[in-house]
């Protein structure tokens, strides 16, 4: 079994590359209406204290560097990822980060979180060992990192989160397990953030002094396939903080995705991880919306293996509960985001180069 149905984030089809931003008819209850287009590959979103709306861009690489890639294979890389701000009415790129691409595939920036007034904390996908980029050029060493920017345009590495699966290799034993680190989602705060590695299946905490700790990792489950049982990796791809302090985790799941098989699972610090929510299929992110509501943003309704890029789009109820798919009428979901007013935003077409965009829906 290849690496890529293992631990990547996901291997997308060439096909799946070039289909429409946002499908054609919507649940009649949704209100549906583009805030931002033509982004480059959108993936994860958070709001600012401002009212500022800014999207990860993973970016299509560039041609500063190349290298045999495990998951994307002759990749190359350069400074095309990024992150677009929308605000008031305009639209604007306020930072140039690393990308990495086929032509097909990108990785790079994944997800953004605000802390304050100006502290943009973004991740930047590896998807392998970081042994990998031994002898690559300075370009390539910011790759598996989380890095700290402001809204001037100014980044700067802050942990090296691909160094830390290096050194430690937390889920180290479990079956079909290896090193490989793609830092994937960050929930910032203050003091501390918290970072989900979808290549580690782990969750971290990097406290006020820049160390790390791990406070959770996830199991391999044994699922149908082949009238067989194989190996699933987990791959958590997402973070929200609930309205009990909790943590709450997305996954994506690896091969061979299951329709259905992707949960939520609920953290809390020094307890293990248990289901929130599931019947989900290759989550790529959550948030919650003011009244408690949990909004979860499948990249694949239907499955990474099917070639329908439909996404789809739930609602579990305050609390818990049966989850409610409010659409499946948006292709390939990145990310989701709730106002204050309840309006919620979601990011589509996250593999697409420059024809990504954002929505607002009003259910």
């Amino acid at each position: 079994m290849s690496k890529p149905f293992r631990r990547g984030l996901v291997s997308f089809a060439a096909a799946l590359v070039a289909v429409a931003t946002v499908g054609v008819s919507s649940a009649p209850a949704l209100t549906i209406t583009p805030v931002a287009t033509g982004l480059d590959q959108p993936r994860g979103m958070a709001f600012g204290p401002n009212g500022a709306l800014y999207v990860a861009e993973a970016g299509e690489g560039g041609t500063d560097f190349c290298f045999a890639h495990p998951i994307l294979g002759q990749a190359c890389g350069g400074m095309t990822g990024g992150l677009t701000r929308i605000w008031k009415g305009k639209q604007e790129r306020i930072l140039q980060l690393p990308s990495i691409a086929s032509p097909v595939e990108a990785l790079g920036p994944s997800d953004v979180s605000v802390q304050g007034n100006g502290n943009l904390f973004v991740t930047i996908g590896l998807g392998a060992d970081p042994a990998i980029l031994n002898g690559l050029p300075p370009a390539a060493q910011d790759l598996g990192w989380l890095v700290k920017g402001n809204p001037s345009g100014n980044w700067k590495r802050f942990v090296n989160i691909a160094a830390f699966e290096a050194a430690n290799n937390p889920d180290a034993g479990q079956p079909g397990t290896q090193v490989d680190s793609n830092p994937n989602a960050v929930l910032a705060g203050p003091g501390r953030q918290v970072v989900v590695d979808a290549g580690a299946n782990d969750v971290l905490l990097v406290d006020q002094h820049r160390d790390m700790s791990v406070l959770a990792v996830f199991p391999v489950r044994f699922v149908p396939f082949g009238g067989g049982m194989i190996p699933m990796q987990p791959v958590p791809t997402s973070i929200a903080a609930g309205p009990d302090g909790a943590f709450y985790i997305g996954q994506l799941t690896g091969f061979p995705f299951p329709m259905g098989g992707a949960n939520v699972f609920r953290l809390v610090p020094g307890q293990a991880p248990t289901v929130y929510a599931s019947g989900f299929t290759n989550i790529l992110d959550v948030a919650f919306g003011p009244d408690g509501s949990l909004y979860v943003a499948e990249i694949f309704h239907f499955g990474l293996l099917s070639g329908n890029p439909a996404g789809g789009l739930w609602r579990v109820p305050p609390g818990g509960g049966t989850p409610q798919l409010l659409t499946s009428d948006l292709n390939l979901l990145g990310g989701v985001v709730v106002g204050q007013d309840g309006s919620v935003y979601v990011s589509t077409c996250a593999t697409c180069r420059n024809a990504g965009a954002v929505v607002k829906i009003v259910p």
